[in-house]
């Protein structure tokens, strides 16, 4: 006899979503206060636990929403993949809630060392909850961050939908989310320098708000004055699409396949080789 499994239903999915993408922001602001504010890591540390962040928030959720974590995700699917457009707002509004409960506790948790470390709370540690451009220090400009935030953005929306392809070749036994947590390390390692790969609005307006809340007062603006808050925002989003769309004119409309795919679906494990199709994609 088949197993019926019960839909989360939309409350199901945003709760997913809300879990998914705190545990993504506790591990990826965490790992930058404690390298920023304590000495203790480097950029590649920052770089893994990122990666891992994303791995294991996309584990928390999938089940459930899909695990996007991320409203560039979440509107490339809307766009390209079938994904209701009426849960795009939702979906969202439950990332950039997660993302600001997270980081709350990061601030909470660091309180101290961050004191120590810039007891003004300004730019120097700034960084720990928010993205700059050329990271606070590095020469680039508001445009190239934002150019950026385009292109690395696009990046991981073309490979995620390459990845969570059914008709291509996804990864098995259900080592999809380890995959784009790799995905994500890569390109903070290759693409971190100019904006601090932020390729996820909710990870970045999430604790810039946070931290504007508990006294960071420049939170908003960049290291020069500029209202830089929206670049991660509005860069992603162009990205997301772009990447998406990329993929669907170079890759997936010339590959085969046997029977249609749900919108937005990747495959998870079922019964050793076998799949089911409950899983939507995510990030970042």
């Amino acid at each position: 006899m088949a197993t019926r499994f019960k839909t989360p239903g939309l409350i199901g999915e945003l709760a997913a979503e809300f879990a998914g993408t705190m545990i993504l922001i506790l591990f990826g602001v965490g790992v930058v206060a404690q390298v920023s504010a304590a000495g203790i890591g480097d950029h590649d540390s920052i770089a893994w636990a990122w990666g891992l962040g994303v791995t294991l928030g996309v584990y928390v959720a999938a089940r459930v929403s899909g695990a996007h974590l991320n409203p560039a995700v979440t509107i490339a699917l809307a766009v390209f993949k079938g994904f209701s457009w009426r849960k795009v707002a939702p979906y969202s509004i439950a990332q950039f809630l997660g993302a600001f409960v997270a980081a709350l506790l990061v601030r909470w948790n660091y309180t101290e060392v961050l004191n120590a470390a810039d007891p003004g709370l300004t730019i120097k540690t700034q960084g720990v909850f928010s993205t700059l451009p050329g990271n606070g220090t590095l020469p680039v400009g508001e445009w190239g961050a934002f150019r950026d935030q385009i292109i690395g953005t696009a990046i991981l929306l073309f490979v995620i939908l390459a990845l969570t392809d059914m008709a291509n070749t996804a990864p098995a036994a259900n080592l999809g989310p380890v995959v784009i947590g790799l995905l994500v390390v890569a390109i903070g390692m290759a693409w971190g320098t100019n904006a601090g790969y932020a390729i996820n609005p909710a990870r970045d307006f999430g604790p810039r708000l946070a931290s504007f809340l508990t006294g960071y007062g420049g939170a908003f603006r960049d290291q020069t004055g500029y209202l830089y808050f929206w670049i991660p925002i509005v860069g992603p989003i162009i990205g997301g699409v772009v990447g998406a769309g990329l993929y669907q004119t170079l890759i997936g409309r010339f590959l085969p396949s046997d029977a249609p795919q749900e919108p937005g679906e990747i495959p998870t494990p079922r019964d050793g080789n076998q799949t089911d199709e409950n899983v939507e994609v995510r990030r970042g």
